[in-house]
């Protein structure tokens, strides 16, 4: 499986060369299930196009793609840095990806944030990441379920989202997983333009 080569689209939304290459190497490291797996396992959350057989993934490429456009609109994206659009895109592209753990467990992990969030920081040197640079994006991503911080057990597991970034990061998963909002796939899971 060419894991680059299936977020070629996303990669290239990234301008800095660096944080490019970064993603690179980030995507690399994503477990083999994320690429298989359905958003949900009850649908009961997300749009069609993320159920079923990739479904994990199609919700990734939507959260990033819903990311990248409103940072084109003038009016959104001119109060962010080329540098901060650049890692908010990353961490939309990566906010998922250990949902069912670091090695797949059953079920997803309603500590899925923690996860990869832990990940990115364990990994930012190997990947040429800055500690700066980790700590945008761990925290972008750690707070990306928004209000839904509560357990199944109803303990308070995550963070809620508090700044600019982090609310960005939450509004482009949240959009990406309503149901009245449908993107239209291609048969290689890419978003048809």
């Amino acid at each position: 499986m060419n894991k680059k080569e299936i977020f070629y689209d996303e990669i290239n939304y990234i301008k800095n060369d660096r944080l490019r290459n970064s993603l690179i190497k980030l995507v690399e490291l994503l477990p083999d299930y994320f690429f298989r797996e359905a958003a949900a396992s009850t649908g009961k959350y997300h749009p069609k196009y993320a159920q079923g057989e990739g479904g994990l993934l199609r919700h990734t490429k939507a959260a990033v793609r819903i990311g990248y456009e409103l940072l084109q609109d003038l009016s959104i994206g001119k109060k962010y840095t080329d540098k901060e659009k650049d890692l908010m895109l990353i961490a939309l592209l990566m906010h998922d990806g250990f949902k069912r753990g670091l090695i797949e467990e059953k079920y997803s992990r309603f500590d899925h944030p923690i996860i990869a969030a832990n990940f990115i920081m364990e990994k930012y040197e190997k990947v040429g990441l800055t500690k700066e640079d980790a700590t945008f994006i761990s925290d972008a991503i750690k707070t990306h379920m928004g209000d839904y911080t509560t357990d199944y057990n109803g303990n308070e597991v995550l963070e809620k989202p508090h700044t600019k970034y982090q609310n960005f990061v939450h509004m482009c998963d949240y959009l990406a997983s309503r149901k009245c909002l449908i993107l239209p796939f291609d048969e290689h899971n890419n978003i048809e333009i």
